[in-house]
């Protein structure tokens, strides 16, 4: 078992964030990632939830390559 596994298992550090509220937030997530903010420091616990969340990072990539493919990216 390496460190990332075991970050995995402890889950994320400090705010946490539902599944409801990341799809809340997601769009002004990813908006804020590719015109290249601290996106992460605008939407807490938004990294950590993705990174332990098969379902939301699935959909976070998948509107994260909409977003580029619309902007020509």
């Amino acid at each position: 078992m390496n460190e990332s596994d075991i970050e995995r298992l402890l889950g994320p550090r400090g705010e946490e964030l539902s599944c409801e509220m990341c799809f809340e937030l997601l769009d002004e997530y990813v908006d804020l990632e590719v015109a290249g903010e601290d996106a992460d420091a605008r939407v807490a616990g938004m990294r950590a939830h993705l990174y332990g969340c098969p379902a939301c990072r699935e959909e976070h990539e998948s509107l994260r390559a909409l977003v580029l493919a619309e902007r020509g990216l």
